[in-house]
């Protein structure tokens, strides 16, 4: 009926940092790229961008490789770290709640993880 396992082995998972880094930074702003085109929008249209919070540097690049000023990430890593597949919910209800985030903002979100993979979402607050 069941499986029986008499003995298990296993190693030692490592993330390749330097390569998650080139990853996030090469594929983030393309996928928001793509999805301000489908939106018809361009990165002058975002009141806030707001990223999986893994590091602030990979934030930082992809700010700047879609010409968006650093005062418009929304972040939270410095206070809790990297909250894993909550961080952008979690950045996004402590913006909204701090009153950063106001009704008509456009929010562009873009997130990855494991396996590498990403994905984003234009948003409109309100």
């Amino acid at each position: 009926d069941g499986i029986t396992i008499s003995k298990g082995e296993y190693s030692n998972l490592k993330m390749n940092g330097r390569e998650v880094y080139k990853f996030a930074t090469r594929e983030v702003p393309t996928v928001l790229e793509e999805a301000l085109e489908s939106a018809g929008m361009t990165a002058d249209d975002i009141d806030w961008l707001l990223l999986h919070q893994a590091n602030i540097r990979i934030m930082d690049v992809v700010a700047d490789r879609l010409g968006v000023p650093k005062e418009k990430i929304i972040t939270n890593l410095a206070s809790y770290g990297n909250t894993s597949a909550g961080s952008i919910p979690l950045a996004l209800d402590e913006a909204v709640r701090d009153g950063k985030v106001k009704k008509g903002d456009v929010i562009a979100c873009a997130g990855f993880g494991a396996g590498l993979s990403w994905g984003s979402a234009i948003l409109k607050w309100g």
